[in-house]
């Protein structure tokens, strides 16, 4: 007499398995099983016979990989999208952008904003986002309410803003926030001191004193040009790198983002210190930022994690097309056609992500016990056939279309390319809504 099947709640049957960890596996032929919001087994497909589930998805020419965690963005800007193109980063910030965030910026721009965003990277297989924007509140309520994974650093600045006007008032409704979303499973909250050019010191000294109260992380846009860089060299007689060692807001909690123009120096403090680094390579190079020395971050063990950036200084936030454009980008910056791989631009995409924003226990690879945040790529389109190794054709060849399924803690958010539970039509008017708005078609 067999034994009685064992009863999940779905079960997968893929082409191919992708788990990340480790690096550059590749498992044919294997089923994958999530009971309630957990993955509990990843089987050969022959085993998968014990296995009884209320929902099978067949997905044949499909790989399923975690779903890609986009560790840095300001959602709500996506309302911005096209808004200022072709413009330098502070030309394109001081005259354009923070002037129409002035005029227009608010819980409800947010919430309609994150909405958008979210719904863009779903599709394109996003299941994890992180975000530094204004009413952070109306942000995570979108989130938590469209099922989206996000860590929200909620931001510091020395100036006033529609939200707040100084620092206090900024980190006060911060660490209210992050009171009243505390049993949240799918929502987090830092601090996101925007940067060293906008948050004076005794500022920046403070949130590094608070964040190691709570233990919480941080994340804060560094290094971005070289000309903050000699600004700041200018003004304090050090690196911004060196003065956040020197606050005591450089550590293992510390997401630093953009990091364009590094030293040796700055990146064996980076190691030291145990601090990340988020790459946004297609932003980067949009405002000529400058350019991530991803290969060397790597080479001395600096954990490195992608970000689009805002939807207004990219202009899209899928993160298909950061790997393809981080792993081009390192091999032309370095002149070496081997340098990051496409298990490396994946690995970036996932745990590397994961482990930046602090929950590489829980997402970022696809191992028994870890919450099911899974995509499914088809690869039987034209633009990934013939296919001969489908890790390398998800990083070079699919451009986020080609995602048909996402489940975020076990639950199905997109099927067969449908969102499920949203209304596009909807979230597509509120977004032409701000837009005639922000130009004045609209009082």
């Amino acid at each position: 007499m067999s034994a009685p099947a064992e009863t999940v709640d779905t079960l997968i049957h893929p082409g191919w398995i992708i788990p990340v960890a480790p690096t550059g596996q590749v498992l044919e032929n294997h089923s994958l099983a999530i009971r309630d919001d957990r993955i509990v087994a990843i089987v050969p497909r022959t085993d998968a016979t014990r296995l009884s589930a209320t929902d099978v998805f067949e997905l044949p020419g499909h790989a399923l990989l975690p779903g890609l965690v986009n560790a840095h963005g300001h959602a709500a800007m996506s309302l911005l999208r096209g808004y200022a193109d072709d413009l330098p980063l502070m030309p394109w910030l001081e005259q354009h952008i923070w002037p129409a965030e002035g005029r227009h910026v608010s819980a409800e721009f947010v919430a309609d904003g994150a909405a958008l965003a979210i719904a863009e990277m779903l599709r394109a297989g996003t299941t994890t986002f992180s975000d530094m924007y204004f009413y952070p509140d109306a942000c995570a309520r979108t989130a938590q309410r469209m099922g989206m994974r996000c860590q929200i650093s909620f931001p510091v600045l020395d100036f006033p803003t529609p939200w707040a006007r100084e620092a206090d008032e900024y980190i006060s409704k911060g660490l209210a926030l992050r009171d009243a979303v505390k049993h949240s499973s799918l929502v987090s909250v830092g601090f996101g001191p925007h940067a060293p050019y906008t948050v004076s010191h005794p500022n920046l000294a403070k949130v590094a004193m608070l964040a190691a109260e709570l233990d919480t992380s941080i994340q804060i846009h560094l290094h971005e040009t070289r000309g903050e860089v000699l600004q700041a060299v200018e003004a304090h007689g050090e690196r911004p790198l060196d003065s956040l060692y020197r606050l005591g807001l450089l550590g293992p909690r510390t997401q630093c983002v953009h990091m364009t123009d590094l030293g040796e120096q700055d990146i064996a403090l980076l190691a030291e210190t145990g601090a990340h680094v988020v790459h946004c390579p297609k932003s980067n190079m949009k405002l000529a930022s400058g350019a991530c020395p991803v290969t060397r971050l790597l080479a001395a063990g600096v954990n490195v994690a992608l970000g689009t950036d805002s939807a207004a200084s990219n202009n899209s936030l899928n993160l298909f097309d950061e790997m393809r454009s981080a792993a081009l980008l390192a091999k032309l910056a370095s002149q070496d056609a081997s340098a990051l791989s496409a298990a490396e631009a994946l690995h970036m995409a996932t745990l590397g992500g994961a482990r930046a924003l602090g929950l590489e226990e829980q997402i970022g690879s696809l191992e028994q016990g870890k919450l099911a945040d899974l995509i499914a790529v088809d690869l039987t389109g034209p633009e990934t056939q013939p296919l001969y190794n489908p890790l390398s054709q998800l990083v070079y060849a699919c451009n986020g279309s080609q995602v048909t399924h996402s489940w975020i803690a076990g639950q199905l958010r997109l099927r067969d390319r449908q969102l499920q539970g949203l209304d596009l039509a909807a979230i597509a008017s509120r977004s032409q809504y701000w837009q005639q708005r922000i130009t004045g078609q609209q009082q």
